[in-house]
């Protein structure tokens, strides 16, 4: 199932590549354009889906699998060591979060008041920890993987929750961009756990909608924050009222 998933995901890259859309795919499978947009949001490919699909960009289904493969053969997370560095350091944290964002050493300069010297000094250290490559002209090649994740409770997550959650959540959340859901159940582990991966799912569908606005001018979008979370929790405030 998870390969499955991986493989829609290099498919609607390839698409994009090829400037190919939903209603192309729907023509050449002569299905609606409904009835594709489920194929790729459930998973729902037969492997003569997959080869009808890529027909229609000249690909073999074996070229669409070692494409995969060359995709996840990306790296996955950093290190704790790694991680540890980047967190200690504002400015390469900053570089580090607008690179993994697509921004070009321009970006970052028209965007923060930071000299070309030290920014070319954090990308060297973000090449050598092979989360980037530093090409000719100080160009930038990502090295790591579209689900690119920091470790769970590491030093760069422990950062933004000393230093950010406050200032995440210092908002009314009633402006155009923004939206905040706070939502309560009784849920049983099964239930849970099909919550959890609900939630990633998501996350996978953040990376491809980050993925898909990379070529797009900085100056056109907005940085975005995504918070998501699920947890046993009893209302504190009631706590006084609850039976022992």
């Amino acid at each position: 199932m998870a390969q499955t998933a991986q493989l829609i995901d290099t498919l609607k890259n390839a698409l994009k590549v090829h400037k190919k859309t939903y209603a192309d795919v729907a023509v050449h499978l002569k299905l609606s354009e409904g009835s594709v947009k489920r194929l790729f949001a459930e998973g729902s490919f037969s492997l003569e889906r997959f080869e009808q699909t890529c027909q229609l960009i000249n690909m073999e289904f074996s070229d669409l699998v070692q494409l995969m493969h060359e995709q996840s053969s990306r790296l996955l997370q950093l290190t704790r060591q790694q991680e540890k560095k980047i967190a200690s350091d504002r400015e390469l944290l900053l570089v580090a979060v607008c690179v993994l964002n697509r921004w070009t050493l321009a970006d970052i300069l028209r965007g923060y008041t930071l000299e070309k010297t030290d920014v070319v000094h954090h990308l060297a250290t973000l090449d050598k920890m092979q989360l980037i490559e530093l090409l000719p002209g100080d160009r930038i090649k990502i090295l790591a993987s579209a689900n690119f994740n920091w470790i769970e409770n590491g030093p760069i997550q422990q950062f933004f929750q000393e230093n950010v959650s406050h200032d995440i959540f210092n908002s009314r959340f009633d402006r155009q961009h923004e939206k905040l859901i706070v939502a309560n159940a009784m849920l049983t582990r099964k239930s849970i756990a099909v919550l959890q991966k609900k939630l990633e799912k998501l996350l996978l569908e953040l990376n491809q909608l980050n993925n898909e606005d990379a070529g797009l001018a900085v100056s056109g979008k907005k940085g975005t924050t995504l918070v998501m979370a699920v947890r046993e929790w009893n209302y504190g405030i009631f706590s006084d009222l609850r039976r022992s």
